[in-house]
């Protein structure tokens, strides 16, 4: 059975006081509040990362994610960081492929085949993104630009290492716009991505894979899209940042 997920991706926001003081609150609120088996997982800058590994010990439910990782072992690479220097600090994720990173870093498939490659050598497990952008949603080919990207990002694995990606579908379009995609537009991609792996590897593995929403997901369209078949949760940008609105989504799986 396929795991339930809500991650929070901070992005560059929150100086080290007030993202401790943030994380803080979303771990008093998972212990009163959650009463399932979802996972939480929170995404920091890299100033909090170490802070926040530590305030998640022994709390069920909530694990931590780097938001990037360089492709190298270790180098000359100023202003970078490695997976094993995240994973030294405790962090479990790495968000991988954002539509972001992916635009105004100039990230390619094959760049981010080798990340995903460093990112489970170090027992880490990648949160894959995936998604089109508005013209490409609009010409029609957002099926063949999200095969692709699985094709030339992911379906190099073995079936074993596949099992440990978390993949996150994010139409571009719809990040920080305020524009979501309709549950029936995120179930069609969603149910696709899930028929592309098992033409891919197997049926079994598809039926076990978490894949993701995100897009300007909030507390108020979260239950429509959580309540599609093919959906396992979200990656959270904005609603991420407030405790209260992360929380409402994480409790969408409480029922």
């Amino acid at each position: 059975m396929r795991k339930k997920i809500v991650a929070g991706n901070w992005k560059m926001n929150l100086n080290f006081e007030e993202g401790v003081s943030l994380f803080s609150e979303i771990v008093n609120m998972v212990k009163d509040e959650v009463v399932g088996d979802q996972e939480v997982i929170v995404c920091t800058p890299f100033i909090h990362l170490s802070t926040v590994a530590k305030m998640s010990e022994n709390v069920k439910n909530v694990n931590i994610g780097s938001q990037n990782v360089h492709q190298a072992e270790s180098g000359a690479y100023t202003g970078e960081v490695s997976a094993s220097q995240v994973k030294s600090v405790g962090v479990e994720y790495v968000i991988l492929g954002h539509s972001e990173r992916r635009a105004y870093f100039g990230e390619t498939d094959a760049l981010l085949a080798e990340k995903t490659n460093v990112t489970l050598k170090h027992g880490l497990k990648p949160i894959f993104c995936i998604g089109e952008t508005k013209e490409e949603r609009e010409s029609g080919k957002f099926f063949d630009v999200i095969k692709n990207q699985l094709v030339n990002g992911v379906f190099h694995l073995s079936k074993e290492d596949f099992a440990k990606v978390v993949l996150a579908y994010e139409p571009v379009w719809a990040i920080g716009t305020g524009l979501t995609a309709s549950p029936e537009q995120a179930q069609e991609v969603h149910a696709f991505i899930r028929e592309t792996i098992a033409n891919q590897y197997d049926a079994e593995t598809a039926d076990n894979t978490t894949i993701l929403y995100g897009g300007s997901c909030n507390p108020s369209n979260a239950p429509t899209l959580f309540s599609q078949k093919d959906i396992d949760g979200g990656l959270i940008g904005g609603a991420s940042l407030k405790s209260r609105d992360f929380l409402d989504i994480v409790k969408v799986f409480n029922a």
